[in-house]
């Protein structure tokens, strides 16, 4: 089942890897056809190649700043990945890892790092080492609550933890100053506390988990243009929802409203909001239409 919920995620992590230039930094399939080209190694995939370990010979290449190593049979990191200094993009999606071993934080110029579909039950506080680390993909593992060494990592841009067991969420989210993308969702979050949220977020995912209520410090994110909330338990929005100035879409659907707060017609730039599966009556929904009339709503 997770494949299946993660095949559109896999597609779009590739389609961002096919962006590499292959005239420039062509990608080689196999260690002998790297080794015949005569030229230098950039780039390398072994995806779905069965494999269980690494050629030793791939550390010759020194040069190799992209390694896919997805669908195949590796149990843990194989030992020759952190031989490659100058790796920056690294992807171990679906395979059988169980844990990120301490070596991880010699690989210092690693920016995006995927590892969905693994059995990581926890993350090594060596994580937090990765101080140029932009992407990190944990989706699909047995965490169960928030990676704090992800917060030792201000440069991060992207985070995504989706389909996990998380229910705690460490309340210093905010120091990772430059995250401008967050997806918890399908977790088993029911409550945010106080949680304050990066100043830069621009995209917050927290759909399918058990969430009551949204915190105030939520309505704090200036930035923030689309929110998912959809599939929780949330009985009510607080008309503090009116910090939210750049929000462009909001998903409520399939919670517990019967009504929103008047200060939803002073989100000026609301072009898209969904509310189906609600238990909203038809005088509450005539009203919505009338104070937010630039504001396409699902019912």
């Amino acid at each position: 089942m997770k494949k299946v919920f993660f095949s559109i995620l896999l597609l779009i992590v590739l389609q961002a890897k096919a962006q590499i230039d292959p005239v420039k930094y062509p990608t080689y399939t196999s260690v002998e056809d790297a080794m015949k080209s005569g030229k230098t190694v950039y780039s390398m995939s072994f995806r779905g190649k069965t494999m269980f370990n690494l050629p030793v010979e791939i550390q010759k290449f020194n040069s190799i700043f992209f390694l896919n190593l997805m669908e195949n049979k590796f149990e843990k990191m194989d030992e020759s990945i952190f031989k490659l200094k100058e790796l920056t993009i690294l992807n171990l999606n679906e395979n059988s890892i169980k844990y990120i071993p301490d070596e991880i934080a010699e690989l210092q110029k690693l920016e995006s790092f995927s590892i969905n579909l693994n059995n990581l039950t926890d993350i090594n506080p060596n994580v937090g080492k990765l101080k140029k680390l932009k992407t990190i993909h944990l989706d699909a593992n047995n965490l169960n609550i928030f990676p704090e060494a992800l917060l030792e990592i201000p440069a991060l841009e992207e985070i995504n933890l989706q389909g996990n067991q998380i229910s705690f969420i460490a309340k210093d989210l905010d120091k990772i100053k430059n995250l401008k993308s967050l997806n918890l969702s399908g977790n088993q979050i029911n409550d945010l506390g106080q949680l304050e949220f990066p100043k830069q977020l621009k995209y917050l995912e927290l759909q399918q988990n058990s969430i009551a209520q949204l915190p105030d410090g939520l309505f704090k994110s200036r930035q923030l243009e689309f929110l998912n909330v959809s599939q929780n338990n949330i009985k009510e929005i607080s008309p503090k929802v009116k910090g939210l100035k750049n929000v462009v879409s909001m998903n409520l659907a399939n919670n517990q409203l019967t009504d929103l707060p008047a200060e939803f017609s002073q989100l000026k730039n609301l072009k898209t909001l969904i509310l189906t599966g609600n238990p909203m009556d038809k005088s509450t929904i005539e009203n919505l239409k009338k104070i937010m009339p630039e504001t396409q709503i699902y019912f």
